[in-house]
């Protein structure tokens, strides 16, 4: 496992780093957040070796500060943080970016015009249409003039597209071409449901999906992550295949659950 994150004020964190990670082959474990709602998941992470950590907003009710909270911890102790936004909802993603979280997910994407969105959303004038604020916890509140803070960030800030559709496969090389798109990833749960398939993530259909993505982005020059697969040995697999070894290692929810049916089960065997 290489050294986390080096620090916030380095205009080579976040985003450059993580790329270059991933365009070189090197693993980057990213650890889930649904259900916890203090800082100390951050810690926790941190203490198991992730380097990465994402806070899941389309699938829970955890409030936008909460999230920040999480963020920002985060972003102190050296762990990259990224929000997972709901769906179209483009308002939410500067008052993220300003509490701490150094990338947004955004999940559904089908087409070109709405991975700019995105991107404008992400991005200070004259990339993109993101609000002006005096300063970021990305800098630890210091001081700066604008166009050199807006540059730093700009630069640190992750965008990650999430296809999820069979529209958005057949549209992935226009999506992969957009300006400021940095990374793509695939929802394989999402993308079986819609072509029929319900997580059967080896079905046919699916695999030349994953392999018509990949081809695409290779094409463009930018990583794929494929995710939504709960085979250890398949996600090997794509990842051999040019696939981003951006590894999801778990999210909290199915973490404690998992936990917790262990030590329940170890409890009764003591008995036994």
């Amino acid at each position: 496992m290489s050294v986390p994150l080096s620090s916030p004020l380095s205009p080579a964190a976040g985003a450059p780093w993580l790329i270059d990670r991933l365009t070189h082959g090197q693993p980057v474990a990213a650890f889930g957040v649904r259900g916890a709602r203090t800082p100390e998941i951050a810690r926790l992470a941190q203490a198991s070796g992730h380097e990465v950590i994402w806070v899941d907003l389309e699938h829970s009710t955890m409030p936008i500060d909460v999230a920040g909270q999480i963020c920002a911890c985060a972003l102190d102790i050296g762990l990259m943080p990224l929000v997972r936004v709901p769906e179209r909802e483009y308002g939410v993603i500067g008052r993220l970016l300003d509490a701490g979280a150094m990338g947004i997910i955004a999940p559904r994407v089908e087409t070109a015009a709405q991975a700019a969105d995105i991107v404008a959303a992400c991005r200070f004038p004259a990339q993109g249409h993101r609000s002006a604020i005096g300063t970021l916890p990305l800098v630890q509140y210091r001081r700066m003039a604008p166009e050199a803070l807006y540059r730093a960030a700009d630069q640190a800030t992750l965008v990650k597209v999430l296809v999820e559709s069979p529209l958005g496969i057949r549209n992935m090389a226009e999506i992969a071409a957009v300006p400021g798109v940095d990374l793509l990833a695939i929802g394989t749960n999402d993308l079986s449901a819609e072509l029929g398939v319900p997580g059967d993530f080896r079905h046919p259909t699916v695999r030349a999906a994953h392999e018509a993505a990949l081809a695409a982005c290779q094409a463009a020059g930018k990583p794929l992550a494929i995710g939504g697969i709960g085979d250890a040995a398949y996600s090997a697999e794509l990842v051999r295949l040019g696939a981003a070894p951006l590894l999801m290692t778990a999210i909290d929810t199915d973490l404690l659950l998992t936990a917790a049916q262990a030590r329940v089960a170890q409890a009764l065997a003591t008995l036994s």
